[in-house]
């Protein structure tokens, strides 16, 4: 009785019963049309046979009188058939006809009349319905000829049980179809329920089951599949976050507090105060731009940090980070190689793709360092359109990332063995990756034989209305961060 009281209660029945009340709405409304119809027929087809034996009786009327009138009313009425004949005196006495009782007064009311009568010799009980028409003769003799209306009543009495069975039927059939179309729905519905459960007791793998005929149930299933893989993306980022931080952090801020332990413990003059606070200071700075880094890379990876979304020359921001870092690639003697178009015109945050830029060339300076001696430091600087796409490449001359490691090498706070001697902390690549992700785009990591190339590639006809929000924020200054590969 439960899972029947379900069925009752899912929308699909509700709706389904909708839909029966409306269709025997509709086949009430149709069906009475038919009868009504029918019935005017068969009226008018009594009236034209009516109007038939009239002329008839109104010619022998005029050729022999009341007399001769009479005679061929008695034969007429020998005649199998539903008509009927009645001529009667001023007083209202029959003198031929096949009508026996009439209602009072019928016979007073000159024109057409649907009235009740008796045939000769049949009970008292017994009564007909009759269209039917008098006249008054001259000497107040009455004429009554009519049509019997047997038919009618049968044809009324037809469609009337063809219209009380009809509904039956469809509601019979709207009733077990609703319960049948409520039942499937509601299957599909209960395993949906079952994995919603399974996902909320925390198992994240589940996903709700496709029936595979794309109807709306699977387009909403795979809607909320896709919602679902999103969610599972961002906890397991969130959970390799905090596996980061309390791993990859745990030895700055232990080294943080050891200086300032030994500051306390060691230092006696001002001079040696202020280098250890300094040194705590550039510590805390170190940390402050790891967890920058790391807000900014949830933010770009969560789809929420669409600030300042706008068309802009992508040809641009790639001169702008080069013009920024020439002065440092003098002073380490690197050559810097600009290759840039003109007109790259595409749609995002102008801000995040210079950090990201600035984030390769920073590392390409970095850790591009050729390993063969007596070879030149070159980083180059690219931006050009490639089909749909327009693509900012930073390569180098370097020792390049194996193979196997270029798929890890975007994850946070990966630092490869060449580069834990040196500053960084393993963000950079991260942050470039999600950037790039959050405008629907992608980085490449490739071999530029020797060295390594990055490549930025941004889709050029992606709808605004994907990227920005419905009401921008305030445009927001994104701090340089300087990460390690």
């Amino acid at each position: 009785m439960t899972g029947f009281g379900k069925l009752f209660r899912t929308t699909a029945f509700k709706l389904s019963l909708v839909y029966l009340f409306a269709f025997a709405v509709g086949a009430g409304v149709v069906l009475g049309k038919v009868a009504w119809d029918v019935k005017n027929l068969v009226d008018e087809q009594t009236a034209q046979t009516v109007q038939a034996e009239i002329k008839g009786l109104s010619e022998q009327y005029a050729l022999g009188g009341i007399w001769q009138l009479a005679d061929v009313v008695e034969r007429r009425t020998l005649r199998p058939g539903g008509s009927l004949y009645l001529v009667t005196t001023p007083t209202g006495e029959a003198i031929a006809g096949n009508v026996a009782t009439l209602p009072e007064g019928i016979l007073d009311r000159p024109g057409v009349v649907e009235t009740e009568y008796q045939r000769p010799g049949e009970p008292a009980t017994l009564h007909h319905r009759a269209l039917a028409r008098i006249f008054v003769l001259p000497g107040g003799f009455r004429l009554l000829v009519g049509h019997d209306l047997e038919d009618r009543e049968i044809v009324s009495a037809m469609m009337n049980r063809a219209l009380v069975t009809s509904l039956l039927w469809l509601t019979a059939i709207g009733t077990l179809g609703g319960l049948f179309v409520a039942r499937r729905v509601l299957r599909r519905v209960d395993a949906m329920s079952a994995s919603a459960r399974t996902i909320m007791r925390g198992d994240l793998s589940g996903r709700l089951p496709l029936a595979g005929t794309g109807d709306e149930l699977d387009r909403l299933a795979q809607n909320l599949n896709a919602m679902l893989d999103r969610i599972s993306v961002l906890m397991t980022g969130l959970q390799e976050v905090s596996d980061n931080i309390a791993h990859d952090l745990k030895t700055p801020l232990t080294r943080l507090r050891n200086r300032a332990e030994e500051a306390l413990r060691s230092t006696q003059s001002a001079d040696e105060y202020r280098a250890a606070l300094e040194q705590v200071i550039e510590e805390s700075d170190g940390l402050i731009r790891i967890f920058n880094a790391l807000l900014m890379i949830a933010r770009a990876e969560a789809g929420t940090d669409c600030a300042a979304m706008e068309d802009f020359d992508a040809a641009e921001v790639a001169r702008d980070v080069a013009e920024l870092y020439e002065p440092l690639a003098e002073n380490a003697e690197v050559v810097l190689d600009i290759d840039v178009g003109h007109g790259l015109l595409v749609y995002g945050n102008r801000e995040l793709i210079g950090q990201a830029v600035a984030n390769l060339v920073d590392n390409a300076l970095k850790y591009g360092i050729p390993s063969l001696p007596g070879q030149q430091h070159g980083v180059r600087i690219a931006a050009r359109r490639v089909g749909a796409d327009v693509e900012i490449e930073v390569s180098d001359r370097g020792p390049g990332v194996a193979r196997e490691d270029r798929l890890r090498v975007v994850d946070r706070f990966v630092r490869l063995e060449g580069a834990r001697s040196r500053p960084g902390s393993g963000l950079g690549l991260s942050l470039a990756a999600a950037i790039a992700h959050l405008h629907h785009g992608t980085l490449r990591i490739e071999d530029n034989e020797p060295g390594l190339r990055v490549v930025i590639a941004l889709p050029v006809n992606v709808p605004h209305l994907i990227l920005a929000p419905a009401t921008p924020p305030a445009p927001q200054q994104v701090p340089h961060l300087s990460a390690a590969q």
